[in-house]
C-alpha cells in the first residue's frame, strides 16, 4: 500500500518508532516521491551554534545562533529554515509562510541585523532520508503519524514540548497517545 505525505506535512514518532534517532521526534517532510522521501527533524537542539560549526565564516562565526540536528543523513550538510524570504532569498516555499534553503551570506546577514533571528530562521546539520517505500511502510505500520505543517512548528522557542503538542492536535483513536512512554514496556 502506497501511502504519501505531501511536502509540509509533520509526522510525530509513535511508541513504534524505536530507532534513537526518531524517538519523540517530529519530522517536518520536504519531499515524498515514489523514489523516496527526504524531511527535517524540528525538535533536535544541538549543542553546537554557528560560533563553534561554522567559526571560519567571517560573520557567523562571530554569532551564537543555534543549530539543530536535521536528521542521521549527512551530518556534514546544512538546511536552512526560514520564513524570512525579503531578507533570504534563494529558497523555495514549502508550506504557505516556510521557506527551505538560501543563500548562506544572505543567512550571516539576517543573523547579523536581526536581534530575534531565531523566531524566523533554523539551521539544521543532517537530515532524515527514506528509500523508495521505505516511509510508506513507516507510516502503514503505526510509526509515524501525519498531521498539517505550520511554521509555528518550527520556530518555536521551546522544541521539546513540540512532539506532545503535535500529537495532541490529533484526535480520534490516537487521542493521549501524546502520555505515552517511548517504549511501551517502560509502562
Amino acid at each position: 500500500m502506497e501511502l504519501h505525505c505531501e511536502q509540509g506535512t509533520v509526522l510525530a514518532a509513535t511508541p513504534e518508532m524505536r530507532d534513537p534517532n526518531f524517538m519523540h521526534s517530529v519530522v517536518l517532510i520536504c519531499q515524498h516521491t515514489a523514489e523516496g522521501a527526504y524531511g527535517l527533524i524540528l525538535n533536535r537542539p544541538s549543542d553546537h551554534t554557528t560560533r563553534t560549526l561554522l567559526s571560519e565564516h567571517p560573520t557567523l562565526g562571530r554569532y551564537d545562533h543555534p543549530i539543530y540536528v536535521g536528521g542521521p543523513v549527512q551530518q556534514n550538510s546544512m538546511q536552512i529554515l526560514h520564513r524570512a524570504p525579503d531578507h533570504i532569498s534563494g529558497g523555495v516555499e514549502i508550506v504557505p509562510g516556510l521557506w527551505i534553503g538560501g543563500e548562506l551570506d544572505l543567512v550571516a546577514r539576517f543573523v547579523a541585523e536581526q536581534e530575534l533571528s531565531e523566531d524566523r530562521l533554523r539551521l539544521l546539520v543532517g537530515y532524515a532520508g527514506w528509500s523508495a517505500g521505505q516511509l510508506d511502510l513507516e507510516l502503514s505500520g503505526g510509526a509515524w503519524v501525519p498531521a498539517p505543517g505550520v511554521p509555528e512548528h518550527v520556530f518555536r522557542p521551546d522544541p521539546e514540548n513540540l512532539w506532545r503538542d503535535v500529537l495532541r492536535t490529533i484526535r480520534g483513536e490516537l487521542e493521549g497517545l501524546e502520555n505515552e512512554p517511548p517504549d511501551p514496556e517502560w509502562n
